[in-house]
């Protein structure tokens, strides 16, 4: 233990002045792909639900209920990958996401507070709600896409 402390107060004075934000940051075309993984991984437990709901699988609140938290999760994590520094990056974002920053924050907590609702409602094991609130989550989906995403 103690020499675990001893590295760690070494490794922290061999730093210096550099800031633990400077290192965090990521190079603009790691934000690109971490922010499409995010958007595949948001597809790959949407789709179910939405199959589940069309009938196309048999429904099981316990999936459903499990996809929609992790929805919930994934839709707060893709925003930070849409820095200004990955404008010039190969993507399909849209300028406007770029320019009209405060529309898409707006869109992005849409986004947000809709897989919110969709993950209380199925974790209640409320197939109603879940049937109500899914498609709240796919307009926010379609809507974002719509304004800020290349076809």
């Amino acid at each position: 233990m103690r020499t675990k402390l001893l590295a760690t107060a070494v490794m922290v004075a061999a730093l210096g002045g550099a800031s633990l934000e400077a290192m965090a940051q990521a190079k603009p075309d790691v934000l690109v792909k971490q922010r499409q993984a995010v958007m595949t991984l948001q597809g790959k437990y949407l789709g179910p639900i939405g199959g589940m709901l069309k009938g196309n699988i048999p429904y099981n609140a316990d999936v459903v209920a499990l996809n929609a938290t992790f929805l919930e999760n994934l839709a707060r994590m893709p925003w930070d990958g849409f820095d200004a520094s990955t404008k010039g990056e190969k993507s399909k974002a849209k300028a406007e996401t770029f320019t009209d920053t405060a529309k898409f924050k707006a869109a992005a907590e849409t986004l947000e507070a809709e897989t919110a609702k969709l993950g209380a409602v199925a974790r209640a094991k409320n197939e109603a709600g879940v049937r109500a609130a899914f498609g709240g989550v796919a307009k926010a989906c379609g809507a974002c896409h719509d304004a800020y995403r290349e076809k």
